[in-house]
């Protein structure tokens, strides 16, 4: 005991006023206080201090101890103890956050460091929290956009301003499903929305068509059966825009009008505007058909291919890159290595009463005929995404159709022959940049080429004649679009558009010779303001546009406003109101009806603002939606005026054939649909009656019924899916277009010449026909699905008459009547593989 307080005065004596070990200074408060320390070598080895003043308590001890090493220390009871390293200690932080709609603070925020450490905000805003390590601080909040912020040293003096930003969440709209078909619904603008990936299946068809599928849309139809001549609402088929990926299309059919140019199994979203279309689309009197191949979400690598009694194709998508995808897609005609009886049909259809078929009608001895007739398209995409907010999108598409007809007969010793060519082609391209300024703010920008040509050329070996007509569009442009979400009910968008294009038309003939060729080029600007007001609460969907044209030729500005309204009466009822104002500078007319063989005979014109107007239309609807449960009712009523159209655009057959005046015309009318869908089994009506009445006031009949008007259509469908195996029939009932009568009491047999009644005085037959169509698909334990499908036009093989006109016959010298017919029963059967 003696000794142990010897050492210690002695170790007190030698480092009084100079640093020992902490090592030793423990020893001693050991000695001292009769307590015991826990440590780690690690955590006390090389640490030296001045010791602590011996008259000092044992807690002031730990506290000095503390205050001048890296060491905590835990005193349990006044016995034991512990000794731990300290942890670092960080400086605090504090701020507050508001709210950048209100600049009001925002309570129960959630602050955090990436190294976890959490807090959340009062009442004021306000927080504190210890700056770490990681100085990133994430402030979140529901309902507003996280933000992240660097804290630096001069955080720690002065607290933070955080400001959140709303997050602004674009409401999916709630679709009525399956109108007339899974995978086509209804949007709150009134447009039709076609999913073909998701699209079920129609009566006739198995594939999804978009030309031939909007054919099923009440007040849409096809007077020819073609579709390359769709009137909607009683517009011909030039006055409808047909856009594929934002380019204008000037060919839609193949086979001249029986097949769609839009390869069916390549079109991601196909939008249907027959009223109320957004003022970003101009250029149309009529309906829009805006169709994009673009997916909404990435998709995996894929390829598909296909074959059916016209026509073969193929379709692959290979992701480059995780940001990058190609998509190629081709389709050819199999008419070179086989007629199928569809392909036969589909012949007799189309070159019916033209110059093809009057050569051989003419002929009946030693006649001989060889033909060729090929189409084909294809199709590039290739996407590109840029870092986070950029994206580049370049699509390329080809479209041909070519006939080759040689014909020769001998006729009382002399040999007459025809060779014959035909040609139509759409090429077009598209380049779009998008850009995500923010969560709400983009701008998309893209720029297009549209280049048509139809072309025939005709050899006569009798009269040693040769004609050459020409007609091409060539068609550019570019868009800028900008997008502005102001909060989770209002948008805004603002563009410009500029457009311009050049149409020639050539006539050549040789022996006599002559030679024509007319070249307009019109260009154009558009202001584009549009506002979108939609809140899902109340059910009030306002959406209204502006669009101002200026056509640089005629110093020429034409406002076109367009208003959607929609208005929820109650869950199971919708109230819509469309309006629209549009025009159109480019149109389609007939010169003589067997130019281009009487086959593809309109030639597209440029406006001259005067012997060829500009058109204009103006269209009002009033539109009652109601579903309830599995039920479905819509009725739409329309009226409708289109301004500024030449007799020549409108396909006369009669005394208006070669009279050159401009008028309008006028229709009013009602739409109808009712659905019933019971588990597997949808079945729909549909009704549309239209009264549709040109005005041509310099004309002695001022009044009179529209070639297109179709007063009562009636259709019906009943479809069965279940599982992979679709089924739909269906029959369309319509009665006959307007034709107009000779006046047989002025006909003189001796010297026939054609007088004709009152314009449209009278009807063809009643349409009627019955289709059927069925898929099967199934899928192999690897992941291959095939698809099967059989289809058939017009089952009860009715010989429905679709037009009727009257000539002259240069054989008998007397007037004959020459009518034209539908298809007769048409089978198609189609076979795919996809993986």
């Amino acid at each position: 005991m003696f000794f142990t307080f010897f050492l210690v005065l002695n170790l007190s004596a030698q480092n009084k006023g100079k640093v020992v070990s902490i090592k030793k200074i423990i020893f001693e408060i050991e000695q001292q206080h009769q307590v015991s320390f826990n440590y780690t070598e690690d955590n006390i080895s090389g640490l030296e201090i001045m010791p602590p003043k011996k008259t000092f308590s044992l807690q002031q001890k730990l506290d000095y101890l503390s205050k001048n090493t890296n060491l905590s220390f835990e005193n349990i009871g006044n016995q034991f103890i512990n000794i731990y390293k300290k942890e670092k200690e960080f400086p605090t932080i504090c701020g507050y956050v508001f709210s950048s709609s209100d600049k009001k603070p925002i309570e129960n925020a959630n602050i955090s460091l990436l190294n976890k450490t959490q807090t959340a905000t009062d009442v004021k805003g306000y927080f504190e929290i210890k700056k770490g390590d990681k100085n990133i601080i994430l402030s979140a909040h529901v309902g507003y956009i996280t933000k992240r912020i660097a804290a630096n040293s001069q955080d720690v003096e002065n607290c933070l301003q955080i400001v959140l930003e709303p997050e602004v969440t674009e409401l999916h709209e709630i679709k009525a499903n399956a109108i007339l078909a899974s995978g086509i619904s209804k949007n709150k603008d009134g447009s039709l929305e076609i999913k073909p990936k998701k699209f079920g299946i129609l009566p006739g068809l198995i594939e999804p068509d978009a030309l031939q599928t909007m054919q099923q849309i009440p007040g849409v139809n096809s007077i020819d059966e073609s579709v390359s001549s769709i009137n909607v609402r009683g517009g011909t088929h030039d006055q409808n825009l047909f856009l594929w990926n934002g380019i204008r299309m000037y060919q839609t059919g193949h086979f001249f009008g029986l097949i769609s140019v839009f390869n069916p199994n390549l079109a991601h979203t196909i939008s249907i505007y027959k009223n109320g279309s957004s003022a970003f689309y101009g250029e149309s009197v009529s309906s829009v058909v805006a169709i994009s191949s673009t997916p909404e979400t990435a998709e995996k690598n894929s390829f598909s291919a296909g074959i059916n009694m016209i026509n073969a194709d193929v379709y692959a998508k290979y992701n480059v890159s995780k940001k990058s995808y190609i998509e190629i897609s081709a389709r050819k005609s199999i008419t070179d290595f086989v007629e199928t009886p569809t392909y036969k049909e589909y012949f007799n259809k189309v070159f019916q009463n033209t110059t093809i078929t009057d050569f051989s009608d003419k002929q009946n001895v030693n006649y001989k005929s060889d033909k060729k007739f090929g189409f084909y398209d294809a199709t590039l995409k290739f996407a590109q995404k840029i870092g986070n907010k950029d994206q580049l999108i370049l699509d390329l598409i080809t479209i041909k159709d070519n006939l080759e007809v040689f014909q020769s007969a001998t006729v009382y010793d002399m040999n007459k022959s025809e060779n014959n060519v035909l040609r139509q082609q759409n090429y077009g391209g598209n380049l779009s940049w998008k850009r995500n300024w923010n969560s709400f703010n983009t701008t998309k920008i893209n720029v297009y080429n549209s280049a048509y040509e139809l072309l025939a050329n005709q050899k006569n070996s009798l009269g040693n004649q040769i004609v050459i007509q020409e007609n091409t569009v060539n068609n550019n442009g570019i868009n800028l679009e900008n997008n502005h979400i102001i909060n989770s009910k209002f948008s805004f968008n603002d563009g410009y558009q500029f457009n311009e294009i050049g149409i020639t038309n050539l006539e050549e003939v040789t022996n006599p010779d002559f030679y024509r060729k007319v070249k307009d080029v019109l260009r154009t600007h558009a202001l584009i303001a549009e506002g979108k007001y939609n809140d899902t609460i109340s059910r009030i969907y306002f959406k209204a546009g502006m669009r101002i044209n200026y056509i640089e030729k005629f110093k020429k500005y034409i406002a076109e406003p367009r208003i959607q309204f929609s208005c929820g009466i109650n869950k199971n009822l919708n109230l819509e109101l469309l309006g629209e104002l549009k025009s159109q500078n480019v149109q389609q007319i007939i010169e003589l009806q067997k130019d281009y063989f009487g086959i593809e005979k309109r030639r597209w014109i440029v406006s001259n603002n005067s012997t060829i107007p500009i058109q204009k239309s103006r269209q009002l609807s009033l539109n009652l939606f109601y579903k309830k449960g599995d039920w479905l009712l819509d009725i739409e009523n329309f009226y409708k005026k289109v301004t500024g159209i030449t007799t020549s655009s409108q396909g006369f057959q009669n005394q208006l054939e070669f009279v050159r005046t401009t008028g309008d015309y006028e229709i009013w009318g009602s739409e109808m649909l009712i659905q019933k869908k019971m588990n597997h089994f949808l079945t729909w009506l549909s009704y549309t009656y239209n009264h549709n009445n040109y005005h041509f006031s310099n004309y002695e009949y001022p009044s009179f019924p529209n070639n297109f008007e179709l007063m009562h259509t009636v259709s019906w469908a009943a479809i069965y899916e279940k599982n992979n195996f679709k089924i739909a029939l269906g029959t369309k009932w319509s009665t006959g277009r307007p034709k107009t009568p000779p006046d047989n009491s002025q006909i003189d047999n001796s010297n026939p010449v054609l007088v004709y009644k009152k314009p449209n005085s009278a009807n063809v037959h009643i349409f009627s026909q019955v289709n059927l169509s069925s898929t099967y698909k199934w899928e192999t334990a690897n992941g291959i699905q095939y698809k099967l499908g059989v289809s058939i036009l017009n089952i009860l093989n009715r010989k429905n008459e679709i037009s009727e006109y009257y000539r002259i016959s240069s054989l008998t010298n007397s007037i004959e009547e020459v009518e034209t017919f539908s298809l007769q029963r048409t089978p198609n059967l189609s076979f795919r593989i996809s993986f």
